[in-house]
């Protein structure tokens, strides 16, 4: 089966055909405003299940829009759906991979009828503009295919092995699933990053327990609701919305989890992990952030360097574990890039997502705003100097925030090495690629990293050199942010990862499954 990236909103503007896409876009949010307030399910085998405790989840473009209420558990839901899927796995472990490839494929499918819907929800839940919330329903349709593909390339990975020591002897390798797996997924990438980990163990033969971020449980409950119309048995796939704590204690206590798939922040990562496999050795899955560098080099274009970090800074407000955070720009050409990324940053669009106007939407919650706040605060204490924005727009419905550019940071600031998950970045002068790639690698995560640069011989040099598992030159798109739609290898070094397989990538399959030497003799 050929793979075809989706690629939506350039199909369209290739096509002169804009106006058709604003239109299924304007489509799709007045179907999830008819569906503001509805209450949700928990979903564990054939049950949907409601509690006496619940959350209310409020869309922070407008905090007066009530997108949903959900089930608060407190532990018990999430031992039941663990246990169902352990029951499960015994039939769907020795289901034939052609036939995991045909649902996967039948999902896929689904998942584009309902495109539109799936962006506004991504829109109102977690504030991405138009543009980014399809193209994160379009990786996800990529990796459903990719994946696809995948267990098609290998035949289930199962391998006859050449060679024999003993007349009639014959080999088979056989890639093997581990049992349930939780799936832990983050507010920022609520449907892509949950597909990707979901995805990841459910065809490879594992059950699972979805459990998203309780500020984005929406797109999960339609991706698990939409596994389950494409036909994959109801207790393979599970979904129950637990507090932090709960899933933290269940973790720690319950042998019935056979692997966990997290992606959010490395000390809540590292947490878990440690709580995990103190019980038992247990395979996990992790993607842990970063604090990610871009190179601006003597030799780049600067006009490509300008927009490339301007939208890998400040795509999505800077909460992706991809955005650019740090800029190290050669002296050369060091004030001039700052005076054009400045002019840049200050036609950005601000205000609320659903206009296709905007570029840069609203935080998360208060929290991230307080953080902003005090980041901002802090740089400015130290000896920072804001070159743009640094402001709150006082909106007490939403929480919009201005991208903001500081310079003149003391190396010695803590800013410099910690995840800041908002719209700041950090700019540098260094006197050449090598202090460049020296301070680029003067930190603990080791997630993305990008380069301007003209010369061959300079690219060369930083892909060498860098430590980071996602590296890119020249990327205008977004300097250190992974491309979507398409699936490209996603994934860390250092802190930022634990498997070294990354998502998107030929191998993060292999992460969720053992390997089975067979032998048999005639």
């Amino acid at each position: 089966m050929p793979f075809v990236n989706e690629r939506t909103y350039q199909r369209y503007l290739q096509e002169n055909r804009e106006e058709e896409f604003h239109k299924l876009v304007e489509e799709g949010i007045k179907r999830v405003e008819e569906q503001l307030g509805q209450e949700y399910p928990v979903l564990i085998a054939d049950k949907e299940i409601k509690t006496s405790s619940k959350f209310t989840v409020k869309s922070p473009i407008d905090t007066s829009l009530t997108l949903g209420v959900f089930q608060r558990d407190n532990g018990e839901l999430l031992r039941n759906a663990l246990k169902v899927a352990k029951e499960s796995y015994l039939d769907w472990r020795d289901s034939d991979w052609r036939d995991r490839v045909e649902l996967v494929v039948k999902a896929a499918n689904e998942l584009r009828r309902m495109k539109y819907e799936l962006a506004a929800t991504i829109t109102f839940e977690n504030g991405k503009n138009r543009y980014e919330a399809v193209a994160e329903v379009d990786e996800t349709i990529d990796y459903f295919n990719y994946y696809a593909q995948l267990l098609e390339e290998n035949r289930g990975y199962i391998r006859e092995m050449e060679g024999r020591i003993v007349k009639g002897e014959h080999g088979t390798s056989v890639m093997r699933p581990y049992g349930p797996w939780l799936i832990i997924s983050p507010f920022n990438f609520p449907l892509a990053i949950t597909a990707t980990m979901t995805l990841g163990a459910l065809i490879t033969g594992n059950t699972v327990v979805v459990k998203p971020s309780s500020d984005t449980p929406l797109s999960a409950y339609k991706l698990v609701t939409t596994l389950r119309r494409a036909g994959f048995p109801v207790g393979t796939v599970n979904y129950v919305t637990s507090p932090g704590e709960v899933v933290s204690k269940v973790m720690e206590e319950n042998l019935d989890v056979a692997g966990f798939a997290f992606t959010g922040s490395r000390e809540v990562g590292h947490r878990l992990l440690k709580q995990f496999i103190n019980l038992k050795p247990r395979p996990a899955v992790l993607e842990l952030g970063g604090k990610n560098a871009t190179i601006i080099t003597s030799k780049a274009d600067l006009r490509k360097a300008v927009e490339g970090t301007f939208r890998g800074a400040f795509g999505f407000g800077g909460q992706k574990c991809s955005a650019t955070s740090r800029v190290f720009v050669e002296s050369a050409v060091y004030q001039e890039f700052l005076t054009r990324f400045k002019a840049r940053t200050e036609t950005a669009q601000i205000g609320d997502p659903r206009l296709k106007t905007t570029f840069l939407g609203p935080l998360i919650n208060r929290g991230a705003v307080d953080k902003f706040r005090r980041y901002v605060d802090q740089a400015i204490s130290e000896g920072g100097r804001v070159i743009t924005g640094g402001r709150v727009r006082e909106d007490t419905r939403s929480y919009l925030v201005e991208p903001t550019i500081i310079a003149d940071l003391p190396y010695t600031s803590s800013l410099w090495r910690t995840e800041l998950f908002v719209p700041i970045v950090l700019v540098k002068e260094v006197n050449d690629l090598k202090e460049a790639v020296k301070l680029a690698n003067d930190v603990d995560y080791g997630l993305t990293a990008g380069i301007f640069s003209q010369d061959p011989d300079e690219i060369e040099y930083f892909f060498r050199n860098v430590e980071a598992g996602v590296v890119y030159a020249n990327r205008e798109s977004g300097s250190t942010t992974g491309a979507m739609p398409g699936v490209q290898p996603f994934g860390g070094w250092k802190d930022s990862g634990w498997t070294g397989r990354n998502a998107g990538g030929p191998y993060y399959l292999l992460s969720f499954m053992r390997e089975q030497a067979r032998t048999t003799y005639d």
